[in-house]
């Protein structure tokens, strides 16, 4: 039988994911500089998001491409992902580019679905679906188009692309709290022998 060997504390994913923690409070900064009035410190909070942003794809993909999930990475790549959407959601509710409806909303979905996965987590993992993935890429889309100094015939856009995201959010959550439910009336599993190898990394809940 041969070992698993213990996933370093201190590898690449983790690293992308204390990055992008370390970038929610830049972020805050310059959008705070900026006062959301379209001049370079705004177009550099829609830069620092939008990289912010792509490093919570690439971490996962490196995670699970190279088998280096850790406890760690668990929990902080949710909570880094949420903080940076809810900083973003708020500040641009505080500067008025975004009715507080809508933050408030997508924020409750948000946190609700990390409660409910605590909730179920002695009966299984519920996998990202189709519906969450997209959810995800809306949102990441609607946000970096409201934080970008746009032009006012493409910031037209951003309300559109923003209430395709609400929709999905609300969407895919309902969707999250029935299979939560489900899983949870499941009878808990049995535990078994430790396996010989390490198992793979699951698709990051979303």
């Amino acid at each position: 039988m041969t070992p698993v060997k213990p996933v370093p504390l201190l590898n690449a994913a983790n690293v992308l994911t204390v990055v992008r923690m370390v970038l929610v409070p830049v972020f805050v900064g310059c959008v705070v500089a900026s006062g959301m009035t379209g001049d370079s410190w705004q177009l550099a909070a829609g830069i620092i998001f939008v990289i912010a942003s792509a490093t919570d794809y690439v971490d996962g993909w490196i995670a699970r491409a190279h088998n280096l999930v850790t406890s760690f990475g668990k929990v902080a790549d949710p909570i880094a992902d949420k903080a940076l959407t809810g900083a973003a959601l708020v500040l641009l509710s505080i500067y008025d580019k975004l009715p507080w409806w809508v933050t408030l909303v997508i924020l409750v979905r948000e946190w609700g679905v990390t409660a409910l996965r605590f909730w179920v987590i002695r009966h299984g993992v519920i996998p990202a679906s189709r519906g969450g993935k997209a959810k995800t890429a809306l949102q990441i889309l609607a946000i970096g188009w409201y934080l970008s100094p746009l032009p006012d015939g493409l910031a037209a856009v951003g309300p559109w692309l923003m209430f395709a995201a609400v929709a999905v959010t609300v969407v895919t959550g309902a969707d999250y709290v029935l299979r939560a439910i489900r899983l949870r009336r499941s009878p808990l599993p049995f535990p078994g022998p430790a396996p010989a190898v390490a198992p793979p990394a699951d698709e990051p809940v979303v």
